[in-house]
């Protein structure tokens, strides 16, 4: 009989008061039978055991039930101990309804830790034993070292500086802050205070350039004067909580450069703040100190071509990096079977003296392809090789000894890609995990010397080093040098560059530092004179900014000095700063060739001293524990993570179900919204959402989108899913001071929204850095897993297309109508305001980025006035085609209708018109000042694997929207060509608009 037939996963889905009849072995011979249901705790089941028990024989042998613990055959028919009994059954999933009770052995914190940390990162720790890897092995243990004696200094810090881990600052630029308080240096501001278990609340008069330390002393003089207290308490044993949050106002920065109070500012809100006594806060890191304490003491797969496969070949190629090292060498043809045999010997033309540290061995398996008779070309026909199948592996062991004997190597499945390329160096040096499913290489390193051999210590190549000759550059090659640093744009360089940029490497170090990155590209790293030589140059090159040195984790920058350099440069970024670049250092992660390296431990370093970026850092590694080839090196790191902070499990473990509870939820929905009506799946949701077991998963969780926020209490009843193909889930929430809303995805790829929202919150930040606000909203959005994710719900705000449905179709009078009911005439200047400010922000920003697929559905109007893009599936340029023709073919959406209403409904109002070209031009010349910085980050985001941003070419798009390598009066000339042409196209784009409504409703 088939095994399927015993498996209890429908059970286990179904949830809820079901019961299931379970089997329970005891330690004593006894065995019991009776039901229990789904959602009963394993606490629970074990006092009906002991209950049951009690009329059995040998009752008496038995110990304090805590003595024992359940163990089980999971879902992935894997032994499994139940140490953590607040688990409900149909989370346990059992693959048959069969729990033994055993003895419990070694120490039970610890063991429940290790548990919880298996779950919550989705990799069990018994995987990594299983490695039996050294490697593997030596990580976790100075990983974990490493991070628990972080969370210990951590814990030891004084309340205050305490905080700066636990709840840091939420900052507006400086900049913004100071022009906007240019223009209300004289107003004052209403804050409403409270006191910490009070409802009394007193408003307050505070100016906004005041420090937090003034508004905690007015409140305590308030205090004093309303309830005539004796008692003196200090302002300095107060910290300001903003109502209904985890987020505090402190330190020495002026009350309106917070987020919270620059925003309410903005809104015209009062803000709503509680004083908290410091030994309140002091009790809640004792709690978390106590449990480190306690701790402390005890690329996709696909199928195989149908192809006329005659014979199997081989090929192998040395890599530094992006860069060849010698010749590729291909093997001897064999024929196709289940198990071919080459047994032949493959030679590199390189000396092993010049084999850099970080060599990796690229190899390929490929396909001949059976020739058709055709007609004779003299093209070469390169479309005889399929390729199959690709693997790498490093020349050193991550202990520097050059690899000798046999290796058992299993692939990968190969992609073909446009430059037919079959070897893949920037491709992952793990094995494929799933050996079943793929071709292993067995391959044989040779023994060259009688004993191991190791690369050279830094202090060799230091000696190595010191011989390099002096040089004296004429005034010609000078010149010639300037004109090779100052080019951004270049892609390779001309040999004659290259030999001038290496003669005058220490020319470069001391006046052109930041173009390290083309004396490392031009280095032969195949000469270890040459190495050496560079390696000297390192340990005297000035630290770069960070905007220069996050080109230094590309993959094409491997030496192990380069990439200690670039985090020490690294190390000076400010947790804002950092957190803005969190995305691409994950994904660097990949382009890593050994588990302990400096970025790791850096990411880890922060990541323990600031919460915010360990909560960000936990997602971005929790959301590709999926992809195979980094799910042994992420798993590691988010093990080493919990390790350092045992305390953010559990609302880190409350997270990952409520978001388990979203995907059941979903999926039922698409399964009902097949059979019956909208209404009524909408309905039954409504029904699913009620019971205990997903009320109680759904409701007191901490944001994933942002820790500081706590979704307190759902709204069963406001809740609903969205039309789209996948069906996302409208999840609304209120708490005592506010409501807020959710949408959680499931089947569609988040992360290039998500790119592209952080690439818009960076421009913000710049813009405003410069003084300019353009009341940019880029909305939260995460992807938490394989194709799973959430985004915020900006409040009080409507789709274009919306508008239009229900009041006009004209877009300009749809804006009109959204603005002017809902404010007085004095207020309706300033949502205009707000619009044309807006407007400009997203023209530029949706230029720069190349984003495609624009239409009424995806551009968004709040009340206030605010324009924002939602749904960014095309950027870089790929816009989309209908019947071959490129539907979209303007440069970004400036329509007349928008004009309309930035010339304030007149059509004479130029000067209204002309101060919003002036704001996209600024705002464009700020962006090409820091170009550099964004081609950057894409650049790194190649590791992700995104469909859209998967080459150079990707790239390139970029650089030229940007203007990279022209003068700013260049770059400027032909953005005023394109805002022409947008203003002068925009009855195409309006076409367009109407052509999809028109598709929309006809559906």
């Amino acid at each position: 009989m088939p095994p399927g037939v015993y498996g209890m996963q429908d059970v286990w889905e179904r949830e809820g008061w079901q019961q299931v009849n379970m089997e329970f072995l005891l330690p004593t011979g006894i065995y019991l039978n009776f039901p229990v249901t789904c959602s009963d705790t394993i606490s629970t089941i074990k006092k009906m055991v002991w209950k049951n028990a009690r009329n059995e024989p040998l009752f008496s042998a038995l110990s304090d039930p805590d003595a024992y613990v359940f163990t089980c055959i999971n879902m992935t028919a894997e032994r499994e101990e139940l140490e953590d009994e607040q688990r409900r059954m149909c989370d346990v999933r059992l693959f048959l309804p069969i729990l033994r009770l055993v003895a419990r052995e070694g120490d039970r914190v610890e063991k429940l830790i290790t548990t919880q940390i298996s779950l919550l990162i989705g990799k069990g720790h018994h995987e990594f034993d299983s490695q039996k890897n050294h490697e593997v092995n030596e990580f976790r243990t100075k990983m974990r070292t490493f991070c628990e004696e972080r969370a210990q200094v951590c814990q030891m810090l004084p309340w205050d500086q305490w905080m700066e881990y636990n709840f840091p600052c939420d900052l507006e630029p400086c900049s913004v802050v100071a022009q906007s308080g240019k223009s209300c240096s004289d107003k004052k501001i209403f804050v409403n205070v409270k006191f910490e278990g009070s409802e009394e609340t007193f408003v307050l008069q505070q100016g906004p350039q005041d420090l937090p330390m003034f508004l905690k002393r007015n409140a305590l003089r308030k205090k004093s004067t309303v309830f005539r207290s004796a008692k003196q308490e200090k302002p300095e044993d107060y910290a300001l909580q903003i109502n209904g949050r985890w987020e505090f106002i402190y330190g020495k920065y002026p009350l309106c450069q917070f987020k919270y109070i620059f925003t309410c500012l903005h809104g015209g809100i009062t803000p709503h703040l509680t004083m908290v006594h410091h030994s309140v806060i002091i009790k809640y890191q004792e709690e978390q100190g106590g449990l480190s304490n306690q701790v402390s003491r005890s690329r996709a797969q696909s199928k195989p071509p149908p192809l006329p496969l005659k014979r199997l070949v081989v090929q192998a190629g040395l890599f530094h990096g992006s860069e060849l090292l010698c010749k590729v060498v291909t093997s001897n043809e064999v024929s196709v079977c289940s198990e071919p045999v080459w047994d032949q010997k493959l030679e590199f033309d390189i000396s092993v003296s010049d084999l850099p540290r970080m060599s990796r061995l690229c190899i390929a398996l490929y396909g001949v392809i059976e020739k058709t008779k055709k007609r004779p070309t003299k093209k070469k026909n390169k479309s005889s090789d399929c390729p199959l199948a690709w693997v790498n592996t490093m020349v050193f062991d991550y202990k520097d000894q050059l690899k000798t004997g046999e290796f058992s190597l299993s692939t990968w499945p190969s992609v073909p890609d446009d430059k037919g390329d079959l070897l893949n160096p920037m491709g992952t040096v793990e094995k494929n995990p799933n050996i079943d499913s793929t071709a292993g290489l067995l391959i044989r390193f040779p023994n060259i010397r009688p004993h191991p051999l190791y690369y050279p210590p830094i202090e060799k190549l230091n000696e190595l080093g010191m011989n390099g000759e002096k040089t004296v550059a004429t005034k010609e090659e000078h010149l010639k040098l300037r004109e090779i640093v100052d080019n951004k744009n270049y892609t390779e360089f001309f040999e004659d560059e290259k030999e001038l940029l290496w003669k005058l490497r220490e020319e470069v170090r001391q006046r052109y530092p930041e173009s390290l990155p083309k004396l490392l590209l031009i280095t032969k790293w195949n000469k270890h004179e040459d190495v050496a030589q560079m390696v000297g140059l390192l340990r005297k090159w000035p630290e770069l900014p960070a905007i220069h040195a996050l080109e230094l984790l590309d993959y094409s920058f491997p030496d192990p000095h380069a990439r200690s350099f670039t985090i020490r440069c690294l190390r000076k970024l400010r947790d804002d700063e950092l957190f803005q670049y969190l995305l691409q250092l994950v994904q660097v992660l990949k382009y890593e060739s050994y588990l302990d390296c400096d970025l790791t431990c850096f990411l880890l370093e922060r990541a323990l001293a600031n919460k915010k970026i360990g909560h960000f850092l936990f997602w971005h590694l929790r959301s590709e524990m999926h992809v195979s080839s980094v799910s042994l090196r992420f798993g590691l790191i988010l093990e080493a993570f919990c390790r350092g902070s045992i305390f953010h499990i559990k609302n880190l473990m409350k997270q990952n179900e409520a978001l388990n509870k979203m995907k059941a939820l979903n999926d039922f929905v698409k399964s009902g919204s097949q059979k019956a009506t909208r209404i009524q799946t909408t309905e039954d949701m409504k029904v699913c959402i009620k019971q205990d077991t997903y009320m109680e998963a759904l409701s007191d969780v901490v944001s994933p989108l942002n820790p500081s926020i706590v979704l307190c209490e759902l709204c069963a009843d406001k809740c609903k899913f969205m039309d789209s193909k996948m069906k996302p889930l409208w999840l609304m929430y209120k708490n005592k001071y506010d409501t807020l809303g959710i949408i959680f995805k499931n089947g569609d790829d988040l992360r290039q929204d998500m790119l592209t929202l952080q690439m818009i919150q960076l421009m913000d930040v710049l813009w405003k850095t410069e003084g300019l606000d353009l009341r940019m909203l880029p909305y939260g959005c995460l992807s938490t897993g394989n194709k799973t994710g959430l985004i915020e719900v900006v409040k009080n705000s409507d789709t274009i297309a919306n508008i239009q449905r229900n009041n006009s179709n004209s877009a300009a009078t749809a804006a009109f109508t959204n603005l002017t009911p809902r404010h007085s005439p004095d207020k309706l200047d300033q949502a205009i305001e707000e619009f044309t400010l807006s407007c400009a922000g997203y023209c530029v920003a949706t230029y720069v980025l190349g984003i495609g697929d624009r239409h009424s559905d995806n551009i968004m109007i709040r009340e206030t006035g605010q324009l924002f893009h939602i749904d960014f599936g095309h950027f870089l340029g790929n816009f989309k085609s209908k019947f071959g023709i490129n539907r979209e073919r303007v440069p970004f959406i400036l329509t007349y209708d928008f004009v309309h209403v930035i010339q304030e409904g007149r059509t004479n109002n130029s000067e209204k018109f002309e101060r919003f070209r002036e704001c996209c031009e600024q705002a464009y010349k700020i962006l090409c000042r820091n170009g550099t910085l964004f081609v950057n980050l894409f650049a790194l985001m190649k590791a992700a694997g995104l469909p859209e941003l998967s080459s150079s070419k990707d790239i390139q798009y970029l650089k030229d929207s940007l203007a990279l390598g022209k003068s700013e009066e260049e770059a400027l000339k032909n953005f005023k060509v394109k805002f022409n042409e947008a203003l002068r196209e925009s009855w195409k784009t309006k076409v367009n608009w109407m052509m999809h409504t028109f598709a929309k409703d006809n559906r």
